[in-house]
């Protein structure tokens, strides 16, 4: 296999120091604007696999040239999702495999966006599978940790633990600490901002999907290996619009554990215009105001040093077994101190890049194939399962809540 990694931020850099101890593939391009970045990436990496370009993924036409130039089989797509339509349009005229961690983005509904979805994350992508069905190729979507393995949960619960699914709930949560900072994001400030402003979407089996406001349904979730009970709120997120095509269940949620101090900073950020996308004139620039204060906080692909505790991912399910009530909660859990000593990379980003690390090893072998738009439901998840344990990164099950 041959691949691209389009973006080498946090979980970029993360994808290829994972990578770089995998022997599937051939050649592994790292792409980003900033040609620094890459060059940056493959030094430490001394690994002739790995090579560095520029790209400009905001244009088609560049990704699709530089998937031509590198020959790659797959693609995966590790930049803010504002990116996401150009290089997934790219993939598809270039015929390569795509993959991403986040999906096109949502619209609001315009006049009841708290109880009507607008345009759905993913829509974008969905509307044009019988396109890539019809020339066989794969678009491999929400293939991070959320969605992602969160999502292989999900679908490994509904073949081996349950007859019957009451509800799937992916709940995050942590107990990450970073010093010298009051506020530094571990993920990417401009994702974060855009899934926890928008309305959360909820799903039904008897109403479809719908949405609700923001950091609504507060609820206190107690998180394993130490990490205890955190307030969740509801979120925006991928799952909710990617299980229940592939997964029977009566409902379908997706909560974050935030804190009262970032909800209060994005409400602020809300309320004062920061978190929007669309260029103002600042002196002689146009600036997105987004893109300020991802830029005034500190990157976090550079906070591993100064972090200490854990992330936990997972999906919480209630419903029947033979007829007994069961409830269980199947998790991925990484150590910071771990995840640094280990790989040189922060928990969050670590956690969410080693998940496209192994799909694609799945997907080289032939163990997972399929052509059309497809989530990590659609797939086997007990090669999955059993590969992120071989990586040395185990998930686990509790039962009960």
């Amino acid at each position: 296999m041959r691949i691209l990694v389009v973006g080498t931020g946090g979980v970029g850099s993360a994808f290829a120091g994972i990578a770089r101890r995998r022997s599937f593939f051939e050649h592994c391009a790292l792409a980003d604007y900033d040609s620094t970045r890459p060059e940056a990436v493959v030094a430490g990496l001394d690994d002739d696999r790995f090579a560095a370009h520029r790209i400009d993924a905001s244009s088609k036409d560049d990704v699709v040239r530089l998937i031509r130039e590198t020959n790659v089989d797959a693609v995966l797509n590790a930049v803010d999702p504002l990116f996401n339509v150009p290089i997934f349009d790219a993939c598809l005229e270039a015929g390569a495999t795509y993959l991403d961690m986040a999906m096109t983005l949502s619209e609001p509904h315009p006049e009841r966006p708290h109880e009507e979805v607008g345009v759905k994350l993913g829509d974008y992508q969905f509307e044009r599978a019988p396109a890539w069905e019809e020339k066989g190729l794969l678009a491999l979507v929400g293939i991070g940790i959320e969605p992602g393995a969160a999502d292989v949960f999900a679908r490994h619960a509904a073949d081996e633990l349950f007859s019957e699914i009451d509800e799937i709930g992916i709940r995050d949560g942590a107990n990450l600490v970073v010093e010298g900072y009051d506020f530094a994001p571990t993920f990417s400030i401009w994702t974060t901002i855009e899934e926890c402003l928008n309305p959360p979407v909820i799903w039904e089996a008897d109403r479809g999907w719908y949405t609700t406001a923001p950091f609504s349904e507060p609820e206190m979730f107690h998180f394993p290996e130490g990490i205890g009970p955190v307030e969740c709120v509801n979120v925006e997120h991928e799952e909710v619009l990617l299980i229940p095509r592939w997964v029977d269940a009566k409902r379908v949620t997706f909560k974050y554990g935030l804190g009262d101090e970032f909800i209060n900073v994005l409400q602020v950020l809300h309320k004062v215009g920061l978190d929007r996308t669309d260029k103002i004139r600042v002196g002689g620039a146009e600036v997105s105001p987004r893109d300020v204060v991802a830029a005034a906080l500190p990157d976090p692909a550079t906070l591993g040093d100064r972090m200490t505790g854990k992330t936990c991912a997972g999906t919480w399910v209630t419903g029947r077994k033979d007829g007994a009530a069961r409830e269980v909660y199947l998790y991925h859990v990484v150590d910071n101190e771990w995840s640094m000593a280990e790989y040189g990379a922060q928990a969050v980003v670590w956690q969410t890049a080693v998940n496209p690390v192994v799909a694609l090893e799945l997907l080289a072998a032939g163990t997972w194939s399929g052509s059309g738009v497809l989530g990590p439901e659609a797939f086997d998840p007990v090669p999955f399962l059993d590969l992120l344990t071989a990586y040395g990164s185990p998930w686990g099950m509790r039962e009960g809540g």
